[in-house]
């Protein structure tokens, strides 16, 4: 028996290549994005009532990460990339269905579109479908997870003067929240967690329409280079 699923809309965010999109949601309260609805269900109907809700729930399909042949072990970053562990038993990209879940906050509300924050999810990304968050049923005080215990220690980003100042121009050009947006990026170490980086490597990523560098001039510290417009 086959079964068939369609997109009820699309993820337009800021996050436009994979590389430093955080590794859970909710770590970068300042990464946002909007989810536009498709028909049948773009014209109110589908969403009413989802103005009382403040975070929701959204299935959506690792688009870019989509595999014939399914895995059954992975290594996850958080394990260093080095270990592998059955694919159940994380939250990797390379699932059999390809189907990702994420929570997110829910900022405003139309016939037509979801407006989000503390997204971690890819421009372009197909949405399955929405749930809401229910806090007395989704919250469950007593859970444990050994592999991810805890949230990711973050780490120092400072900034070249010139990038800051390119940062808070972008940041008013877009009427976006840049500047916080790459030092939550950032402070996870998006780099792999195999790889020991060197002062004169530079490491680049694309938030909304901008390039940002960076370089690690030691072990555990980020210097932001350059924030510069993509061409």
């Amino acid at each position: 028996m086959s079964y068939r699923v369609e997109p009820i809309g699309f993820v337009r965010s800021c996050f436009k290549e994979k590389f430093a999109i955080p590794r859970q949601p909710q770590l970068a309260p300042a990464a946002r994005g909007v989810l536009e609805l498709v028909a049948p269900f773009n014209t109110g109907e589908a969403v009413q009532g989802l103005e009382q809700v403040s975070h929701v729930w959204l299935l959506f399909l690792f688009h870019q990460a989509l595999e014939d042949k399914p895995r059954l072990k992975v290594r996850p970053p958080r394990l260093g990339g080095n270990q592998s562990v059955g694919v159940f038993s994380t939250r990797a990209t390379h699932r059999p269905n390809g189907i990702g879940q994420s929570v997110v906050k829910l900022e405003r509300v139309s016939a037509e579109r979801l407006w989000l924050s503390g997204i971690d999810l890819l421009d372009g990304t197909p949405v399955l479908d929405i749930k809401p968050y229910v806090p007395y049923a989704d919250s469950i005080s007593e859970a444990h997870n050994g592999i991810a215990d805890s949230a990711p220690t973050l780490i120092d980003v400072s900034w070249d003067t010139r990038a800051l100042d390119q940062a808070h121009g972008h940041a008013q050009r877009l009427q976006e929240p840049l500047v916080e947006l790459i030092e939550q990026c950032l402070a996870q170490d998006p780099r792999p967690a195999y790889q020991q980086p060197t002062p004169e490597r530079r490491y680049g990523a694309r938030l909304w329409d901008v390039d940002v560098h960076w370089h690690y001039p030691q072990p555990g510290h980020i210097c932001v280079l350059d924030v510069v417009l993509a061409s």
